[in-house]
């Protein structure tokens, strides 16, 4: 049994200007069975609002009991959007709302892919893992108001849960696990998660030498992964605390779900079991989490003008591992941004400002890689060094509150003692991207003139873009970057030998709309497009190759008999080998490729039918091929071409990509 500590005491006294934040405070205790998928809960909310409320509870839960200031609300519920909602009126001081309730939450369905993770809002329980996240109701809440919590969770023995705040105290007698959790800062909900946990733990100290605790909430299978994601953790926490600033809780856990997901709470992160088992999880999507307590829990996004936080997040994490591990890691993940864009159909994106969260693979597109490469250009602009003092800044001034693209613009400008609002309003108003290109590159003077003149086009509206050229010469190269603002404009760069040829933005350092040559078509564009037409070569696999294509795709992609001429439309084929490669002979005058041969049980790739549309072909050798690519193929939406041995990828490329480059004339 662990009881509160007198560090944890004084941390949390240290925490009290925080939790004035928070206009609500939830004291709740709940008892879940996941054997019987049966909760009860009872709490006390304290509302330090004057103004009319609205309590909620999801209507798969039945209120018990519930009083206002100790008086019975008789007051029948109105159902909105799966809520039983009770409207109370204004009042002239602070409420205490005492409610009782139980139900019976879902049952755990182990095929849920990720996608359905993010898109079914439900509380499900299962011996195997339980996850009840706060969108589902499954305790009483002020409407959308964030509010501080005390949780005090009981579970049968065998069992450990958790939501995010500071382990208080925890406890196994008379057959039960205890454990009671704070959290004194206004959270947007509280999820709780529960399984057959086993726990390991390692402590450290913060940047100002505050003790934090690390912990890994691991099924028995993965238990000995537990060491080196806590060593990771810890790591992760001594970078962004130097980049940013003090960790702002007291522990962080990394929890196993028997689904796969991914998420970032408070003090926590949500992974599935299959997806802690990958190698690369520590160096990848871990620091991503990680930051996520900064960005995105610590200072909290405005939704209502944008989501920031995700975009920030995958820079200052994902695309910095690229950078610390080559240059070249980095372009390649700048290339795949933009081929990711390339592949969305024009008009299908969303400014950035319309970016809450994800929910598929296009708003993903726009939220974390448009977002992203906003503050790589950001950076370009501004430097390295305002650039950091900017976030430094941001951090100290929003910590434990809201904030929008405005508060950051503001950081920024503070730092760089320059004006960005053209900059901010630009990227995150538009929809679209500049399609830039490099129109002509002729010498000035004679044959041995040390002089080029460039012609660069942009289509219509016209953005105001800084473009890096790399013009070469008879013995070097060199970078320079041109603004351009107008549909057509014309350059003149000095050189210190002959020019032989000029390259447009060659390190993809701007966030544009790739020409042909620069973006070879991806399998993500039969995912994301969503006039993608499926065609099944085999009618013995219609029914297994229908549920493939709905898996991977946005959207259900319309059917188109295999017998008739194909449409003008994007194309996702799948069939046995020998059908595909009749159906390609007779309709698309093409052929499997050479890199691909008939390897593995299984090929996709990917081919131009021109004026932006691609085909996609999935090839198996029988039906159970077909359903072992359910899992792992909407995971390689950025390759061209795969080749599986039932699940495991044997094999993978992409098409290369050519940079706009013109010979000097």
């Amino acid at each position: 049994m662990r009881r509160l500590t007198a560090a944890i005491a004084l941390a949390l006294t240290a925490q009290s200007a925080a939790a004035q934040l928070a206009p609500v405070h939830l004291d709740l205790t709940v008892s879940l069975d996941p054997a019987t998928r049966e909760l009860r809960g009872h709490g006390v909310i304290t509302v330090d609002m004057s103004g009319p409320i609205a309590l909620t509870l999801g209507e798969r839960f039945e209120m018990l009991r519930l009083r206002v200031d100790g008086v019975p609300l008789t007051a029948s519920p109105v159902i909105d959007d799966d809520l039983h909602v009770w409207r109370l009126p204004a009042a002239k001081g602070k409420r205490r709302i005492e409610a009782e309730w139980r139900g019976t939450v879902v049952p755990l369905d182990a095929t849920m892919s990720h996608r359905d993770t993010l898109t079914r809002v439900q509380a499900i329980a299962d011996p195997h893992g339980s996850f009840l996240p706060s969108e589902a109701g499954w305790y009483p809440a002020i409407g959308n108001v964030a509010a501080s919590h005390r949780v005090a969770l009981e579970l049968p023995i065998g069992q450990r849960g958790l939501v995010p705040g500071t382990l208080l105290e925890e406890s196994e007698t008379d057959g039960r696990y205890r454990a009671r959790f704070d959290f004194p800062y206004p959270a947007a909900g509280i999820d709780l998660m529960a399984g057959p946990y086993r726990v390991d733990s390692r402590d450290m100290r913060s940047v100002s030498g505050k003790r934090l605790m690390l912990r890994t909430y691991f099924h028995p299978e993965i238990a000995d992964l537990a060491a080196g994601y806590l060593e990771a953790v810890r790591g992760y926490i001594n970078r962004y605390e130097r980049l940013i600033g003090e960790y702002p809780y007291t522990e962080f856990s990394v929890v196993s779900s028997p689904t796969p997901t991914g998420l970032g709470m408070p003090t926590l992160t949500y992974i599935g079991v299959d997806v802690l088992r990958l190698p690369f999880i520590r160096t990848t999507s871990l620091g991503h989490e990680v930051l996520h307590n900064w960005w995105g829990n610590g200072v909290r996004p405005d939704y209502a003008s944008g989501n920031w936080s995700e975009g920030l997040t995958t820079f200052m994490a994902d695309y910095a591992n690229k950078e610390r591990e080559s240059e070249e890691a980095a372009r390649t993940m700048r290339l795949e941004w933009l081929r990711d864009f390339a592949a969305l159909p024009p008009g299908a994106d969303r400014s950035l400002a319309e970016f809450t969260a994800r929910v598929h693979g296009m708003s993903q597109i726009v939220g974390y890689n448009k977002a992203a490469m906003m503050f790589l250009m950001l950076r370009d602009r501004i430097g390295h060094e305002a650039f950091d003092a900017g976030l430094r800044q941001f951090w100290r001034e929003r910590r434990y509150r809201i904030a929008s693209w405005d508060d950051l613009r503001r950081a920024f400008e503070a730092a760089a003692d320059a004006k960005l609002a053209p900059f901010f309003d630009q990227w995150l108003s538009r929809t679209g991207a500049p399609e830039v290109r490099l129109a002509s590159a002729e010498a000035v003077g004679q044959a041995t003139a040390q002089r080029v003149r460039l012609v660069l086009t942009q289509s219509s509206p016209t953005w105001r873009v800084s473009i890096p050229v790399t013009v070469r010469t008879e013995r070097d190269q060199s970078k320079r970057a041109v603004e351009l603002a107008s549909d057509r404009a014309s350059f003149t760069i000095n050189t210190e030998a002959p020019p032989t040829s000029v390259v447009l933005d060659p390190d993809f350092r701007v966030f544009r709309r790739l020409a042909a040559e620069e973006a070879p078509p991806i399998l993500r564009q039969a995912m994301v497009d969503p006039s993608t037409t499926l065609i099944v070569a085999s009618p013995a696999l219609t029914e297994g190759a229908t549920t493939l294509a709905q898996r991977i795709a946005d959207e259900p992609p319309r059917s188109h008999p295999a017998d008739a001429p194909p449409p003008e439309a994007s194309l996702l084929v799948i069939g046995l080998h020998h059908d595909v490669d009749s159906w390609l002979a007779h309709f698309a005058a093409s052929q499997r490729p050479a890199v691909i041969a008939t390897r593995g049980t299984a090929q996709a790739w990917t081919a131009s039918l021109g004026e932006g549309r691609v085909i996609s072909v999935i090839s198996v050798r029988d039906a159970e091929a077909l359903r072992a690519l359910a899992r792992p193929l909407p995971h390689y939406g950025r390759q061209s071409w795969l080749v599986f041995d039932g699940a495991k990828v044997l094999d993978q490329g992409v098409w290369p990509a050519h940079p706009q480059e013109l010979p000097v004339r």
